[in-house]
């Protein structure tokens, strides 16, 4: 493991010895979600700023909901577009969490970036997430001259769970002529496997546990859906979906079911890349102050998505 990371996983050990975390059942979300956000800002401190920030109001599957767009200084009248969702298992996680992570990705790509804070269960749950994350890309597309989006450039893209919807997203659209998703931006997806991977059965964190996971899933509440093939995308048709890019850390439970997405695309003929950072772990995206090892990843990560919608 990166020692910037191994440092903060064995600091945030030892301050939980002898003060085990009460099972995340006996919490409130919202308690959950307060620390979480709390957590990664702290990591996440030092954001570029030559960014401008808008808050603004999209469709949604059941009305508006809340959404933030990052315009880069200097940016053309149009450029490409990256709409994106945020991870947290579809429970945690929002705007604020993330925006360093965003104005990171806009800054870096020369793109517009439109963060979508979708709802979150166990308040609202399957498939209010993903109703939402359809909604909110087919009102990016249909008001793309409002907000400064090239049609003919927009991407998907999240991480973790958000990954998952972005995929989701893509997958719903890709017969849909008038919507034409260009490219989707995976980071550590979670895919929702129907058995759970190697990666899944070998690592218990660190950042995603098993208990987290079960956590997640039991919130989500899509097992047994009539739509739950829509977050569990491990049997998905992948043939016609747009090009990706899909990112995996080393030390993620996620990492295996991420590999395997990117191969299945592959093998559809879809023009997919995968790219793994061994030594790095679920969430990495959100602690550029922890490591320079993240620093690296992220630009790397930007210069990929520059050059497929910048």
């Amino acid at each position: 493991m990166d020692p910037h990371l191994q440092a903060m996983v064995d600091a945030q050990a030892k301050a939980a010895e002898g003060q085990p975390p009460p099972p995340l059942d006996a919490l409130p979300p919202e308690m959950v979600r307060v620390g979480y956000r709390m957590q990664r800002k702290a990591s996440d401190q030092n954001p570029p700023q030559a960014v401008d920030v808008r808050d603004l109001w999209v469709a949604g599957g059941a009305g508006e909901i809340p959404a933030r767009l990052y315009t880069p200084h200097g940016a053309a009248a149009a450029t490409g577009g990256l709409v994106y969702f945020h991870g947290g298992g579809f429970v945690i996680g929002d705007l604020e969490s993330h925006d360093g992570h965003c104005r990171r990705l806009a800054a870096l790509a020369g793109v517009r970036v439109l963060a979508v804070d979708y709802r979150l269960a166990p308040e609202n749950p399957f498939p209010a997430g993903h109703d939402d994350a359809l909604a909110a890309v087919k009102w990016a597309f249909d008001h793309a001259e409002d907000i400064g989006f090239d049609r003919s450039r927009i991407a998907v893209g999240g991480d973790s769970a958000g990954g998952n919807l972005a995929a989701s997203t893509a997958l719903a659209l890709k017969s849909d002529p008038e919507r034409k998703v260009a490219f989707q931006l995976l980071l550590y997806p979670g895919i929702w496997p129907e058995q759970d991977t190697a990666s899944r059965q070998a690592l218990d964190g660190p950042i995603l546990t098993k208990q987290a996971i079960a956590w997640f899933d039991k919130c989500l509440a899509a097992q047994g859906h009539p739509q739950a093939s829509r977050a569990f995308l491990g049997k998905a048709d992948c043939a016609g979906v747009a090009p990706a890019l899909v990112v995996t850390a080393g030390y993620d439970p996620l990492k295996d079911e991420g590999r395997d997405y990117a191969q299945r695309m592959v093998a559809a003929g879809v023009r997919a890349e995968h790219v793994e950072y061994p030594g790095l772990v679920h969430d990495f995206f959100l602690m550029s102050d922890i490591s320079p090892a993240v620093g690296e990843a992220v630009k790397e990560t930007a210069e990929r998505l520059k050059a497929a919608i910048g």
